[in-house]
């Protein structure tokens, strides 16, 4: 295996097994086990798993980087932009098996990591920032559609953050609750609220996406 192929598949298997665990229960050895690599290797590649974590959100940014663009794709009317963004949170975040509902796994890290890791928080916080711009593009889209009742220009940049609050507190009640019925019942009508979509068009447009492969 090559040095590239080595340090792509430590950075998955670590996603992996973030994602079905927490940041705090994985640890090298078990991410060296898994990819079926020496600690040597992994010491060549990453200094720590902090590093590797960060290289590692960064790694999974790319792929849903393109899925947003997709999403976003000036080839889908602002409606189908929404809807298509709903999907996504549906299938990557919320999944259909109640006992399991994935979330993120990178809010969670940084949820239990706190203060601690500075480098790990600046990660985390760009990650986020990269999806409030994705957001805003998604509510300016609308406004200039005249598809919203109240927002502004001046309004998008807190909409945007108030989508991701709204989007990962209601991802978290699914969690504790087990109930994915009502999560889906809910996060569509309260996001459609919530940017001040007009009534005559909530559940107007259908996702046109998936349109790729999401990692």
């Amino acid at each position: 295996m090559s040095p590239t192929d080595t340090r792509t598949l430590l950075l998955e298997t670590a996603l992996n097994l973030i994602w079905n665990s927490n940041y705090n229960s994985v640890g090298v050895n078990e991410i060296c086990k898994q990819a079926g690599v020496t600690k040597g290797s992994f010491y060549h590649h990453f200094e720590s798993k902090a590093e590797l974590f960060c290289e590692a959100t960064t790694h999974h940014w790319d792929h849903i980087r393109q899925d947003l663009d997709c999403i976003l794709s000036p080839i889908n009317t602002p409606l189908e932009q929404l809807e298509n963004w709903i999907q996504f949170i549906y299938i990557n975040k919320v999944g259909e098996d109640k006992d399991n509902v994935p979330g993120c796994a990178l809010f969670s890290a940084g949820m239990q990591i706190g203060c601690g890791e500075t480098r790990i928080t600046e990660t985390l916080q760009l990650m986020t920032e990269r999806g409030a711009k994705y957001n805003q593009a998604l509510v300016r889209g609308l406004l200039n559609g005249n598809y919203l009742e109240r927002a502004q220009e001046k309004d998008i940049e807190q909409i945007a953050r108030l989508m991701q609050q709204y989007v990962q507190g209601a991802i978290s009640h699914a969690q504790v609750t087990r109930n994915i019925d009502n999560v889906k019942l809910d996060l569509p009508q309260g996001i459609y609220r919530l940017i001040g979509l007009k009534p005559e068009f909530w559940y107007s447009a259908k996702p046109t996406w998936p349109c790729s492969v999401t990692v």
